[in-house]
């Protein structure tokens, strides 16, 4: 079952409203499990440098099929591999905190990134957007 763009918006949305009671100002990226953009939603005043760190770090997540945390391992164990796969994958690879997997049973329909925030927040931002697809329709 893939992610809608009616449940990435709600993701999106929670994501954005955790930030604002954290007083932090981010930017939340959702893709699907291809890595494809359906979201990059920039709050007011989110840093202009967060608007593309977001979909990279999702992308990512979504291509690995690993967790932000789980990469960043990766990165730091391979940081020759890092350095250039981006060329093979076609698109920035960024690990980082705030990426997280969207998933449905056991299958990863796509990720969440959260950036603009320290790093405690945007992985707060994340686990709350991740949270209200559980409370979403099961066809959203």
């Amino acid at each position: 079952m893939a992610l809608t763009s009616t449940a990435a918006r709600i993701i999106s949305a929670r994501a954005r409203e955790h930030a604002a009671g954290l007083g932090a100002r981010v930017t939340v990226a959702i893709v699907d499990a291809g890595g494809h953009v359906l979201v990059v939603d920039r709050m007011d005043d989110a840093p202009p440098l967060s608007a593309r760190i977001a979909p990279a770090k999702a992308s990512s997540v979504a291509l690995f099929q690993r967790d932000g945390s789980e990469l960043m391992r990766m990165q730091q164990a391979w940081p020759t591999l890092f350095a250039q796969i981006d060329q093979v994958a076609g698109t920035p690879i960024m690990a980082g905190a705030g990426s997280r997997l969207i998933r449905r049973d056991d299958t990863v329909i796509g990720a969440i990134a959260v950036s603009g925030g320290l790093p405690e927040h945007d992985d707060a931002c994340a686990e709350a957007g991740l949270l209200s697809l559980s409370a979403a329709a099961p066809g959203q």
